[in-house]
């Protein structure tokens, strides 16, 4: 059997049993493979598979084929088969499983060995969830040996034990909120009470996945009071460490510029955010109590970035303490981030959190160096945007007096430099759009004039993501506008023709084919707008008693001409008319716009194959869907990890 990819505890080409760092995707294709051929055959025997399989673990167990390749062969196969057999056969099979495992951890001597074992064991237990879920006592023994191996400091053991740990709490979080028959309280509060000692020998990336499991059960505690009781006992530790800077801090506030105060911060609002993301909205107890301190000190690293940059220049941002402050800002804005796109009381939180926010990081952010600016500032507020909706509107033109300009000027002087600013920039543009569109009517003609340019600039863009960003604020816009009669009107006398050009000068650019079906939606929506005359003012300054549609008729035909010279009159005729007369039906209009650019292309002798990529895409795609639905047909073909949410408890 190949290795699953979960398993990160591998015997290397030296005979060494180390942690594999990088996934070998032969292997883990090859194991696919395996696992789905053994699932058919459990399908057709489960009696043979069954037999053959405990064979093979008492020929371990006796010693007489005992091997690291073979236990882990037998292991990785026992794993794959979950979900394959009936819910009591997998019982008894499993019973046997894990209890000559444990016991083949006991009997065995040597570091090595015991590392070979608690890997097989975690894997096992971690592919069984529906068995865990159903035998409280074992899944209790299952986590508490979770937890010895927390301990275990050989290379990998401890990684696999928090992986395990993660999966094992996503799927049985119920169960450990609740008393158990022959409990006395629920097992969360025994973890809780004894988390000091569990993870006193993990590393700050283990603890995090350790927080994040322990917040999953949290999160399955319905009774809000107990749950807030839970929260607080939870984060008691980052909690002391956190209380103890701040006093610090306020007494000195140069102790926030020490590598290691300010590495601790950054652990500690990782455990924040890990937690955050399993808890949900019930966190706000915990993010309410360390906020306004959590802002105060965004402001405070911000100030000691700035200095370090005037004093040194830019190289300085390469340095670690200035790298783990900007950590510290980073990590504070996606905890942020992340708590607001996991509300539910949007009101609350426009009134209690964001003004706090938008106070200590927009004047932060336009005060700020390019180059200490933080691409995730714009993440963030496009994200509140998103959640908040209509409630944040009337910020809107505070948040882009601070971010707008200054982030233009720095992603208009060439499609490469700041490539996360420039994605997240045109993401919070399209948030604007969808839900707070009265606020960009609000702001001055020039402002909005720099909009619209940024727009043109989106899906004009080479980077793929940006430019169908840019074509959805785009077609967002112009169907917004028309919502309001009275600002439609002056917008399509001032920018149509502008809009129309950039448009088609993209459509017949050939780097752009792939979003064909957008541009087609979008030259089909002004074009009907033209000529079911519902703009009723002229268009061209120079268009006299000339209808619109004649006129712009005559503007793609010219535009159309000067740029590709070599086509015939009565080609460029017969295109237009079509973009007039087609534009009701977006599959034909699209046909329409394909066939032009092959005329183009043929004559230029490029190759027209790209301009049915998004065909291929969606086939590909379709294909992907349509083999999952199979999968999900037969018991055990999928992953029990990579099953659908409602199918967890």
């Amino acid at each position: 059997m190949a290795k699953p990819e979960e398993v990160l505890v591998v015997e290397n080409d030296q005979g060494e049993v180390v942690r594999e760092f990088m996934k070998d995707t032969d292997s883990i294709n090859l194991y696919k493979n395996m696992r789905e051929t053994l699932v058919y055959l459990t399908h057709l025997d489960y009696a043979d598979t069954e037999q053959i399989m405990t064979e093979k673990l008492q020929l371990q167990v006796n010693g007489q084929e005992w091997s690291w390749k073979n236990l882990n062969t037998l292991c990785w196969a026992i794993g794959s088969i979950s979900g394959a057999m009936h819910e009591e056969d997998e019982k008894r099979f499993l019973v046997t499983v894990i209890k000559d495992l444990l016991g083949l951890c006991e009997q065995k001597r040597g570091k090595d060995n015991k590392a070979i074992i608690a890997s097989n064991i975690m894997y096992v237990v971690g592919q069984y969830p529906r068995f865990l879920r159903a035998h409280w006592k074992f899944l209790k023994t299952v986590v508490n040996k979770l937890f010895e191996f927390m301990h275990e400091t050989h290379d990998g053991v401890q990684d696999m034990a928090c992986d395990t740990f993660i999966k094992i709490a996503q799927k049985c979080r119920r169960h450990f909120v609740q008393v158990q028959v022959g409990e006395v309280m629920p097992f969360i509060e025994e973890i809780l009470n004894s988390i000091n000692t569990i993870i006193c020998d993990l590393q700050p990336q283990q603890v995090h996945t350790f927080y994040e499991a322990v917040g999953y059960m949290i999160s399955a505690q319905t009774d809000t009071g107990v749950q807030e009781h839970l929260i607080e006992k939870y984060m008691l530790l980052p909690n002391q460490v956190w209380d103890g800077i701040i006093q610090q801090a306020s007494k000195n506030v140069d102790v926030l510029k020490e590598p290691e105060i300010v590495k601790q911060l950054g652990s500690i609002l990782k455990t924040n955010v890990r937690a955050c993301k399993a808890v949900g909205h019930p966190f706000v107890l915990q993010l309410g109590r360390i906020y306004l301190d959590m802002l105060n000190i965004y402001k405070c690293m911000s100030e000691n970035i700035s200095g370090a940059i005037a004093a040194n220049g830019e190289m300085v941002t390469k340095q670690p303490l200035i790298r783990s402050m900007r950590t510290v800002k980073k990590e504070t804005l996606k905890l942020i981030s992340g708590w607001v796109s996991r509300s539910n009381e949007p009101g609350m939180v426009v009134e209690n959190f964001i003004p706090p926010l938008l106070d200590a990081v927009l004047g932060d952010y336009a005060r700020n160096v390019p180059a200490a600016r933080e691409p995730e500032v714009l993440s963030t507020m496009a994200t509140t945007v998103n959640k908040l909706e209509g409630h944040i509107t009337t910020e809107v033109p505070k948040i882009f007096d601070a971010v707008f300009e200054c982030t233009l000027d720095m992603i208009n002087k060439n499609f490469e430099e700041y490539p996360e600013h420039r994605t997240n920039f045109f993401l919070l543009l399209q948030a604007v759009n969808s839900h707070c569109f009265p606020a960009l009517l609000a702001i001055p003609p020039m402002q909005f004039k720099l909009v619209l340019d940024s727009i043109i600039w989106a899906f004009k863009h080479t980077m793929r993501n940006v430019a169908d960003t840019g074509l959805n604020i785009l077609y967002g816009l112009l169907q917004n506008v028309w919502q309001n009669e009275q600002a439609a009107q002056s917008f399509y006398q001032t920018y149509y023709t502008d809009v129309l050009q950039h448009v088609l000068s993209v459509v017949t650019d050939t780097s752009h084919t792939a979003g064909l079906t957008m541009h087609a939606t979008i030259l089909a929506y002004m074009f009907n707008l033209v000529e079911q005359n519902k703009i009723t003012v002229p268009l061209t300054p120079t268009q006299g008693t000339v209808t619109n549609e004649v006129c712009i008729k005559e503007f793609t035909a010219n535009l159309l001409k000067v740029a590709f010279p070599h086509l015939q009159d009565a080609q460029v005729k017969l295109f237009v008319t079509g973009l007039f007369s087609l534009n009701h039906d977006i599959p034909q209009f699209k046909e329409h716009l394909r066939d032009f650019l092959v005329q183009i292309k043929e004559f230029a002798g490029d190759d027209t194959t790209d301009l049915y990529l998004e065909e291929r895409e969606t086939s590909l795609r379709q294909a992907v869907e349509e083999k999952r639905k199979i999968q999900m047909a037969v018991p055990g073909i999928i992953n029990p990890h990579d099953m659908p949410e409602e199918m967890q408890d």
